[in-house]
């Protein structure tokens, strides 16, 4: 009986699929995911208020999803994906609300997102997230729900904080923030917060953020510049959803493209 059991566990595969990644779609050429017109094919969520959006927090203006931000929660793909390259183009608008009215504005593009609506914190999915934060973007958290999604690093240390290092010490987690390579140890959440190695543009430019999901890999490119890149992900397919996390975001494009060749994996000294 033993020996049946350890056979059943040495079988169980390290990444699980479930009914929603089962049937995650894997692109073979070019998908739009926003049609530049409605939001066919996506859903919305916000924490107070669930599937209803009665404040008009994600609308289409001029071509463009407005997030407004007043009320925190996601839109989200009905469809799972895998094997991707996404494609997000994204500007800042100038509203902010609520408790981050004078913090850096937030938000985020989740990944791999699977489970029930709002499973952290009646907010998101479970997810890995690509961060949209001013002096932040293209960290990566790991954002819990019934699982604790993992994903490994090679890391430096400074304080408390692990950044991106290519060549650096492997460390997993599986909760908390890997930092892109260049965030400032000086950061703070303050509105309009830039560091002195920040590719993301000035509020109200048009910014390109791009997440290679390959297998377990996950790498992020922000205005053609490698800021992160992690491996051994317990998560490998999912839903995508895009926050609205306290402060107005236009999004201009959703597109998913065949993983193709992966830039060169090597992040400056940081110094």
């Amino acid at each position: 009986m033993r020996i049946c059991l350890l056979l059943l566990l040495l079988l169980i595969p390290a990444y699980a699929e479930t009914p929603a990644t089962a049937s995650a779609i894997q692109p073979t050429g070019r998908m739009q995911l926003f049609n530049g017109k409605d939001l066919s094919g996506w859903y919305t969520w916000l924490r107070d208020h669930r599937y209803e959006d009665p404040n008009g927090v994600f609308t289409v203006v001029d071509g463009n999803i407005r997030i407004s931000g007043e009320d925190w929660g996601g839109v989200t793909t009905r469809q799972s994906y895998r094997n991707y390259h996404l494609i997000v183009e994204w500007k800042w608008g100038g509203k902010t609300w609520g408790n981050r009215e004078k913090r850096a504005r937030d938000g985020g593009i989740l990944v791999h997102a699977v489970g029930p609506d709002g499973e952290y914190n009646k907010t998101w999915l479970e997810s890995i997230e690509s961060q949209i934060i001013e002096g932040g973007a293209g960290d990566i958290i790991l954002v819990a729900g019934k699982d604790k999604p993992r994903l490994t690093m090679e890391t430096r240390s400074l304080g408390k904080e692990l950044y991106w290092q290519s060549g650096g010490t492997a460390t997993t987690r599986d909760s908390g923030r890997f930092d892109w390579w260049g965030r400032s140890p000086e950061w703070k959440d303050e509105l309009g917060f830039r560091g002195p190695h920040d590719v993301e543009k000035p509020t109200g430019e048009w910014n390109r953020q791009e997440i290679i999901a390959n297998g377990d890999k996950i790498t992020c490119i922000l205005n053609g510049v490698v800021v992160i890149h992690g491996y051994g992900s317990s998560h490998q397919a999912g839903k995508i959803q895009i926050q609205s996390e306290g402060a107005e975001i236009l999004i201009r494009k959703v597109e998913l493209r065949p993983v193709g060749k992966i830039p060169k994996l090597v992040s400056p000294d940081g110094k």
